[in-house]
């Protein structure tokens, strides 16, 4: 273990004070034009600017979110002054997220949308876009300087990331740091989440959503269920009046999924780029990028299996029917039906622990040695369990339904 995190850190450093790792070869993100779905949205447009739809900045961001294959009721509400837009956002008027498997959209009424969205060979890329309106089409501009300012740190693995903060915010938005901040994921206890954002539905612990703090008082979870924000805040600047709890859960398992394979596959490819020039006759998966390959599935493998995720409670979670149905429905199923996607919202998020992600487009562009490795780590738990096996909760019927549906929709 030693010597794979000697390797991890080595090439997920800079290798020089004003050059980012991911900005040298081979990935050279910031010089490399991106592929994404996005470039292609806006060069559509370029052709046909009647493709451009709506003409207010809400009917624009509809558009938008309906030409990338993002559900509208994948929307959450985020009022804390955690954002580039801070001087927009407040309790009152909120930062409205959406995503889907391999997109991620923000806006804020009155200010700017922004799109995150996988690219096959770049990774996460970062995208500011003016909505325009009936007189303006929209501007769109990749940003390779401010956004990683805070996507691409240490919370985000090193690399071009998402991150999901919960912060404990005063009246107008302001993030009270004397109260304190973490990041969210799965494995973060329900005590200690939302702070700053609202939540739609109910979940039966106490958390930190819903409301507003006082420095210097002492802040306690509390349960607050919203069946919708009518009456909270001005719900015709959004396309939603919820901010769905099961969509925050899938999010915040979903962001750290997508960061995992992000410096997965760019440690990788570094670490086999280096390899090779230092030696062009050798093999450089005897090497460093060899041990690299080992390290980063075994974390994958550990979060796709929903390692240490944090219990929901007796009565479970309820949510968005919509959100719901439209997510199960973006997932391959089995023959039988069954998906990865299938809810539990009970205990944990999903009835088969297997990430949906393995799904995702950032998985698929994965380095084909990391690739290969993830899927033997999953086939040894799923298939053939030892007696030190890591996951006791996972029960044997569990794990041959989940083998199933991998191998059902094509995995192996």
């Amino acid at each position: 273990m030693f010597f794979h995190r000697t390797a991890l850190l080595l090439f997920t450093l800079p290798l020089h004070a004003d050059v980012d790792a991911w900005d040298l070869p081979p990935v050279s993100y910031s010089d490399t034009p991106a592929r994404d779905r996005m470039t292609q949205l806006v060069e559509k447009w370029a052709r046909d600017p009647s493709s451009i739809r709506g003409t207010t900045p809400l009917e624009r961001v509809r558009g938008i979110l309906s030409a990338l294959d993002v559900p509208e009721s994948s929307q959450v509400l985020v009022f804390s002054k955690t954002s580039k837009q801070n001087g927009l956002i407040s309790p009152a008027n909120p930062r409205a997220l959406y995503f889907s498997r391999d997109c991620y959209c923000g806006y804020v009424p009155g200010g700017m949308m922004e799109v995150i969205i996988q690219d096959a060979a770049l990774g996460p890329v970062f995208y500011v876009i003016d909505p325009g309106n009936a007189a303006s089409p929209p501007k769109v501009e990749r940003d390779t300087n401010d956004c990683l300012s805070c996507h691409a740190t240490g919370r985000t693995e090193n690399a071009p990331g998402l991150l999901v903060r919960s912060v404990y915010p005063d009246e107008n938005g302001q993030a009270l740091l004397s109260l304190g901040s973490g990041l969210i994921t799965h494995q973060t206890p329900v005590s200690q989440r939302w702070g700053g954002y609202y939540v739609t539905g109910s979940i039966s612990l106490p958390h930190l959503g819903n409301r507003t703090y006082t420095d210097g008082r002492e802040a306690q979870p509390e349960r607050k269920d919203l069946p919708d924000l009518t009456g909270k805040i001005n719900t015709s600047k959004y396309l939603r009046s919820t901010s769905d709890v099961v969509a925050l859960m899938v999010l915040e398992h979903q962001c750290q999924a997508h960061n995992l394979l992000t410096a997965a596959s760019m440690n990788y490819r570094r670490a086999y780029y280096l390899g090779k020039a230092m030696d062009p006759q050798g093999d450089p998966d005897q090497g460093s990028a060899d041990r690299l390959a080992d390290y980063a599935a075994a974390k994958i493998v550990q979060w796709f299996l929903f390692a240490g995720e944090a219990d929901q409670g007796e009565d479970g979670v309820e949510g968005n029917d919509e959100f719901q149905r439209q997510f199960e429905a973006s997932v391959p199923h089995a023959e039988d039906g069954a998906s990865l996607a299938d809810f539990q919202l009970n205990g944990r998020i999903f009835k088969h622990r297997c990430s949906y992600m393995i799904y995702s487009e950032a998985f698929r562009s994965l380095p084909v040695a990391v690739k290969k490795r993830v899927i033997a780590g999953l086939r040894k738990v799923l298939e053939a369990p030892a007696d030190d096996d890591a996951y006791p909760d996972m029960k044997l019927p569990e794990r041959r339904k989940t083998a199933g549906i991998l191998h059902d929709t094509g995995v192996w």
